[in-house]
């Protein structure tokens, strides 16, 4: 227990728990370091004399410096953050697909080929051929909706 009355001991975790930050972001970790450093400094001073009251110096006051501190320089410390299309079918609508397996008539279900790959595909009640150009309307779970497409516009792109 000599261990928790010795203020260089407490220093070192602190800064090393500080230093850590920089490993594992969140300011959760440097707050905890900060009361580390705050309990070096009351040890040292001699204002705590106990190690349990150098525990219960610690779980105070870090709990304060998490509580106070950390919203004020979250705000001026922010982390990487990016703004990405949530729904993935914007990304499809209105792409032109090139038809492997005749799609319709009525609901028979086709293959096309889109990005490099084949998915089920199902025509607005028309038959699409084997060749031709389909344009994306929508998504059903893993088949595609399509519509037929003029030929020129897959010569355009």
């Amino acid at each position: 227990m000599d261990s928790f009355l010795n203020p260089l001991s407490w220093l070192i975790i602190g800064l090393v728990l500080m230093l850590l930050e920089v490993v594992i972001p969140g300011g959760i970790v440097f707050f905890l370091g900060s009361a580390c450093i705050i309990v070096a400094a009351a040890l040292y001073f001699g204002l705590v004399t106990t190690w349990t009251s150098a525990l219960i110096l610690f779980f105070i006051s870090s709990l304060i410096l998490i509580i106070t501190l950390r919203a004020l320089f979250s705000r001026f410390v922010e982390g990487d953050s990016t703004v990405a299309n949530t729904n993935e079918i914007l990304d499809e609508v209105d792409e032109l697909v090139e038809v492997i397996e005749t799609i319709g008539p009525a609901d028979k279900v086709g293959t096309v080929k889109f990005r490099g790959t084949t998915w089920r595909a199902l025509g607005e009640g028309q038959e699409i051929r084997t060749g031709s150009v389909a344009r994306i309307v929508s998504r059903e779970n893993i088949s595609l909706l399509v519509t037929a497409a003029d030929p020129i516009e897959k010569q355009l792109e």
